[in-house]
């Protein structure tokens, strides 16, 4: 049913309208976690995956049929601007999906005051922001205590280890796309509870501070999660491109050479994003 809600036909003249979903598929994937699985002992300890897994099952019938969309239209255009002209409705509609699902995460992950809900989320950010005590990390916020990353690098070293990070994403996406059109969704439902469960900590989890919270992680996570989404394209139009044409194919060929000009221009993203968040994001935050 839920499926039928989405037809990215209808998003040729309103990619926003994916935000709204967004909203519904992540809040949807939340909940029913928490009511279906919270009581569970083995289980919960893996609701930071479970949810992921949910998210990822309501986006799949969208990734897949866009992909396929795009791919046909890859066969026709050439050049740079006509690349950008064709795709970037698709690409609209992934980051506004995406936006959907941070918001609604980060919303019910505060209400709900449940750590364990994404549990695997504060891991992940504490290895990033302090890989010499993550433990203690985790302990400190999941009491909602502020705690002082330690161990993280600065200036130009923090700078390549960020970008390191986002080039294998990259890759990553890249090859979950290509391997199975609409896998990348994982990757990208991934991102986007790791950055809820950032904001949380950023606002001491309180309702009020998540639009600043927003604004904090968003100017450099935007272009970011941008890139994966481009990145992503890329692999999906790759991989269906090859099924129904084949290697020999003189369509196939003109369809790769589309698909090296998205990622060129997503490593060019990811650089400047990188940039943002070591050099720019820091003077106000």
């Amino acid at each position: 049913m839920l499926e039928s809600l989405v037809n990215p036909k209808r998003l040729e003249k309103g990619p926003w309208k994916m935000f709204f979903i967004g909203i519904l598929y992540a809040s949807l994937s939340l909940l029913l976690v928490q009511l279906f699985f919270s009581s569970d002992p083995v289980l919960i300890k893996y609701s930071g995956l479970i949810v992921v897994t949910f998210c990822v099952m309501f986006s799949l019938p969208f990734m897949y049929f866009i992909i396929k969309q795009e791919e046909r239209e890859d066969e026709i255009i050439e050049g740079i601007r006509s690349v950008w002209r064709v795709h970037k409705d698709a690409i609209y509609a992934f980051i506004w999906l995406f936006l959907g699902f941070v918001i609604a995460f980060s919303f019910w992950h505060i209400v709900l005051g449940d750590s364990t809900m994404l549990n695997a989320q504060l891991e992940t950010y504490c290895a990033i922001n302090s890989p010499g005590n993550i433990q203690g990390c985790v302990n400190q916020y999941s009491s909602g205590i502020t705690l002082t990353p330690t161990g993280a690098a600065t200036g130009f070293g923090r700078f390549l280890s960020i970008l390191e990070n986002n080039i294998y994403v990259l890759i990553f996406t890249l090859i979950f796309s290509l391997i199975f059109g609409a896998g990348a969704i994982f990757i990208l439902a991934w991102n986007a509870t790791v950055i809820a469960s950032a904001i949380g900590i950023f606002t001491n989890y309180k309702l009020s501070g998540i639009p600043l919270g927003l604004v904090r992680y968003m100017i450099h996570g935007i272009p970011e999660i941008g890139a994966y989404f481009v990145a992503a394209l890329a692999g999906g139009i790759l991989g269906t491109g090859f099924m129904r044409h084949g290697f020999k194919n003189k369509r196939f060929y003109h369809v790769l050479e589309n698909v090296i000009l998205l990622l060129f221009f997503s490593i060019l993203i990811l650089v400047v994003a990188g940039i943002m968040e070591v050099y720019f994001t820091p003077l106000f935050y």
